[in-house]
């Protein structure tokens, strides 16, 4: 306690202080993560490299993926390495870091899934208009304004939370800087910032889900006039599901189990959803294997006849 008084940094308590529990922890998050890395990055491989995954539905798949990879990487291997090493210790400088990037890629995962939603309620309600509307041009831009905008919802949150005074000793519950946990460092009424940018974001947020509703209410709507059941299918295969994130400040397991769903399960998860319910996704996936197997089997032939 009374280093982390002396020094500019933070402790994370995190999951257990039982030594063989850390080891056990930082294991299972490791598996996670690299589940995490080898979904998305396959994804982001098949997308970029097969010629017949070029529509806007890839392109966004790919920029998700992206993001995922990102998203992940900020909170795990922090906490894996704190985990092996037992030492909890983030400098500020980490922390800053960490909540502008955290903040950032969760924003631009909510402005993403918004983009998604209206790709696919162009594509299924208004397919005749679908290559007009979502050209490559539009779809760059989308996604710049994605990025944009995360960008600076970091840089609000960030600059908004490092602002106030840290008074009390420095113990963040959680297994990395999260912000509800630092607010409560403060002892006075300058974390006042941090809470209207966090109602302003909210307001925001709110209206892409709205929008997303609208997309989907519409897309489910044209679904069911469908007559065959193939076409049923065939269209629900191709929505995305959006994440709700909802966030506690409470240091209890619960909160720990909170946390671990809206930063470490969406990034496993989302390649298995996309890529096991897309013919196209398995499929080039498929090919690739195949070609590359072929590929070596030839440099194997060639070895032997030379």
């Amino acid at each position: 306690m009374t280093n982390i008084t002396m020094r500019n940094g933070f402790l994370l308590l995190g999951f257990s202080d039982d030594r063989e529990l850390q080891i056990l922890y930082a294991l299972l998050f490791l598996v996670l993560y690299l589940v995490a890395l080898t979904g998305n990055f396959i994804i982001i491989t098949i997308t970029t490299l097969d010629k017949h995954l070029q529509s806007p539905l890839y392109y966004f798949l790919k920029q998700l993926s992206l993001l995922d990879l990102s998203f992940i990487s900020v909170t795990v291997p922090q906490a894996i390495d704190n985990s092996l090493m037992d030492d909890n210790y983030v400098s500020y400088g980490q922390c800053i870091l960490q909540v502008f990037f955290f903040t950032s890629l969760a924003w631009t995962e909510v402005a993403i899934l918004t983009v998604m939603s209206y790709d696919r309620y162009t594509a299924i309600c208004f397919p005749l208009h679908y290559e007009v509307i979502m050209d490559p041009r539009n779809c760059q831009w989308a996604m710049i304004a994605v990025w944009v905008s995360g960008g600076i919802s970091g840089i609000l949150y960030t600059a908004a939370t490092f602002s106030i005074t840290f008074c009390r000793v420095k113990i963040i519950h959680q297994f990395f800087c999260d912000v509800p946990q630092l607010l409560k460092l403060s002892c006075s009424n300058d974390y006042l910032g941090v809470i209207a940018v966090a109602a302003f974001m909210s307001v925001v947020a709110l209206a892409c889900f709205v929008s997303i509703a609208f997309s989907y209410v519409h897309i489910f709507s044209t679904v069911l006039r469908i007559p065959s059941a193939e076409g049923h299918s065939k269209v629900f295969s191709t929505c995305i599901c959006a994440y709700l994130k909802p966030t506690s400040d409470s240091p209890s397991a619960f909160d720990f189990m909170v946390s671990i769903f809206h930063t470490v399960i969406p990034p496993t998860l989302n390649p298995i959803i996309y890529s096991l319910r897309n013919e196209a996704m398995k499929g080039a996936l498929r090919n690739l294997l195949l070609d590359r197997e072929f590929s070596g089997k030839n440099t194997l032939l060639s070895s032997f006849k030379l």
